[in-house]
């Protein structure tokens, strides 16, 4: 078996991040890598707390903010069971904007001011047998305007020498929509409904060696509209594919690992994306350091419309709004079903107060931008988007 070298923090479940509804921070996390290892229950309990911040602009404009404490606990149950258990709470700000990112249409009265908070929270029950693991889920999210239940079922068995894991989930969520308190459009108790299967293994191919592959479909259906945003008509069904593979290498003579990985995503709404994401693990002393460097490009919507422009390449409101009134069928100006490109830095460094404690610091900036699509020339009239993300936190097993 490889002992490819990983710091002694691990993801903290599945909602610990639950600001990946906002713009932009899920392109800055989706793509977090996993270990790989033998199925086997775990011989210790796990408290992890953390703390995120996050923040979003445009040229002149600072949109965004969320603050989201959270807890993470696993413990050993009868030696061949475990169970998991994360929540947070996000406390967001800020305004949405109007049609497009164009900062003119904003200032024209085109931005509404939210404030919401959203708590969520997930239980994983898991039994573990010689070489294979069976796992049940539950979640739940809910918000002002918002609610969301979820469960899953997934399984993990291993061959004989345990260098090779398959696995096979699926999964079902039922969101509720309810927006009559504010937004531009009215959404009364819409619903979504989505399923999804994935299937995967990982293979160890040598003793530095580690590679994954997975491949997930969903298919949803519902209210898929954002009923914040104006001229904002979408289609009631979006099925989706996503293929993911990573590998894990470790270089002995620096001690180190290096992790990448690739996603393909693909939908009924038109769009493509293609992410590489790349992380170097340096262990120093009782330090970890781990710098990382993440690409995203996505293609439109295949209704996603582009605003009308000067001649200067000043945004056309009233020009706009022409088109849209002589568009038919779905339409949408929301910047996240256009085409740009995305590059995220981010650098995490962990300290192990004792083999079991460890305290951890994790910083990311984000950079969208339709002149980092992957052809050079994603769609026009959109204004740059920034990201940032840090994290702190503190990981205890006993």
């Amino acid at each position: 078996m490889s002992t490819l070298n990983t710091p002694p923090t691990q993801s903290a479940g599945g909602v610990l991040l639950a600001t990946l509804l906002l713009p932009g921070l899920a392109s800055l996390v989706a793509l977090a890598p996993t270990s790989a290892a033998a199925e086997t229950a775990p011989e210790k309990s796990t408290i992890a707390v953390k703390y995120g911040s996050y923040s979003d602009s445009q040229p002149g404009w600072d949109r965004i903010t969320a603050t989201a404490p959270q807890v993470y606990v696993q413990a050993p149950i009868a030696g061949d069971w475990s169970i998991e258990a994360s929540a947070v709470a996000d406390n967001v700000s800020g305004a949405t904007p109007y049609a497009h990112t164009q900062r003119s249409g904003a200032s024209s009265g085109g931005k509404i001011g939210m404030s919401d908070e959203r708590k969520a929270g997930d239980v994983k029950i898991t039994r573990h047998m010689a070489r294979s693991a069976l796992s049940a889920s539950v979640a739940y999210s809910t918000e002002h305007d918002y609610k969301s239940t979820a469960v899953g079922l997934d399984a993990r068995w291993s061959s004989e020498d345990n260098n090779r894991t398959w696995t096979l989930g699926v999964g079902a969520s039922n969101d509720t929509i309810d927006n009559t308190a504010s937004g531009i459009n009215t959404a009364i108790n819409e619903h979504k409904n989505t399923h999804e299967i994935m299937g995967g293994i990982t293979q160890v191919l040598t003793p530095t060696d580690i590679v994954q592959f997975n491949l997930t479909r969903g298919v949803g259906s519902g209210y898929f509209n954002d009923p914040y945003k104006s001229y904002d008509l979408r289609p009631n069904q979006r099925d989706t594919w996503i293929a993911l593979a990573r590998w894990n290498h470790y270089l002995e003579p620096f001690d180190a690992s290096l992790r990448t990985s690739y996603r393909y995503y693909s939908d009924t709404f038109g769009v493509q994306s293609h992410t590489v994401g790349l992380d170097w693990v340096q262990p120093v002393g009782k330090l970890t350091f781990t710098p990382g460097l993440r690409y995203y490009s996505q293609t439109a919507a295949d209704f996603y419309f582009d605003p009308v422009l000067t001649a200067q390449g000043q945004y056309d409101a009233l020009g706009t709004l022409m088109r849209v009134v002589g568009l038919k069928g779905y339409k949408s100006a929301d910047q996240r079903l256009s085409a740009f490109g995305a590059v995220t830095l981010s650098m995490k460094v962990a300290y192990a107060i004792t083999p079991d404690t460890v305290v951890d610091l994790k910083v990311e900036t984000y950079r969208q931008s339709a002149d980092l699509y992957l052809s050079g020339k994603g769609s026009p009239g959109l204004d740059p988007f920034n990201a940032q993300f840090v994290q702190i936190g503190l990981t205890h097993r006993f």
